[in-house]
């Protein structure tokens, strides 16, 4: 699998999103995405507890720790490379967390539009 250029939503170098924890379709720290990612694992997302306990709700728990698939949960505040239409569904229903622009991949922008993104934005852009 090779990833897609490493360009985030602005067009510039993908930041990393995190790597405590470790992200990313690659777990590589960053949402790099590629043909096979069919989640489109791009949205550098920051965690909130509504967010959190939203996901859980829709069937996508992501705050219960899996040890044995080395996974700790997440809590609010970690960043985690989160599912585009993922975020757009949060954002949909008011929850959305929010978004580390230099983090997300641009592939983000084939499901979220940019204004969408840039309303959720925690820096610059």
């Amino acid at each position: 699998m090779t990833p897609d250029a490493p360009l985030n939503v602005l067009g510039g170098a993908l930041a990393s999103c995190s790597t405590d924890p470790v992200t990313g379709f690659f777990r590589d720290g960053h949402c790099n995405t590629c043909e096979a990612d069919r989640g489109s694992h791009t949205v550098c997302a920051v965690m909130t507890a509504e967010f959190l306990a939203f996901s859980k709700y829709v069937g996508n728990d992501l705050s219960t720790p899996h040890p044995e698939a080395g996974f700790s949960g997440l809590k609010p505040g970690d960043s985690w490379c989160l599912c585009a239409a993922r975020f757009m569904q949060g954002a949909d229903e008011g929850c959305g967390p929010r978004v580390r622009l230099e983090a997300t991949h641009r592939r983000a922008l084939e499901i979220v539009p940019l204004e969408i993104l840039q309303s959720h934005a925690v820096d610059a852009g």
